[in-house]
């Protein structure tokens, strides 16, 4: 794979035509068209019966929330604040999952633990 060059340090060969520079920047294009459609999909987390509703992109910017008018109860805001903390976390664990899918193809070659 190598050879020993002057002072005995050893030279890796590289493929001829910048093969590899290449494939990095294919990869790099991939990556970037995935990370521009994952701003465009959606995922939806809906919780306490339809009572709040998010909807969150597959980069995890949130893009709407609902509130039903039988959850906005001014003597039981503290339910609606869970409900929305609830709604907003499940948003993000079904954008990351999303997000996970999308990237996995090409982050799966590279093996860089915690990339995505």
């Amino acid at each position: 794979m190598g050879s020993k060059g002057k002072g005995g340090k050893m030279r890796f060969s590289q493929p001829p035509g910048g093969t590899m520079m290449k494939q990095v920047q294919q990869l790099q294009a991939q990556m970037m068209q995935a990370q521009e459609q994952l701003g465009q999909e959606t995922v939806t987390a809906s919780v306490g019966g339809g009572a709040v509703t998010v909807v969150m992109t597959g980069q995890q910017e949130v893009r709407s929330v609902k509130i039903s008018p039988e959850a906005a109860n001014p003597e039981d805001v503290e339910m609606l604040q869970d409900l929305i903390v609830a709604a907003v976390n499940e948003a993000m664990s079904k954008s990351r999952a999303l997000a996970e899918e999308k990237m996995a193809p090409l982050t799966g070659a590279l093996n860089i633990p915690g990339l995505m």
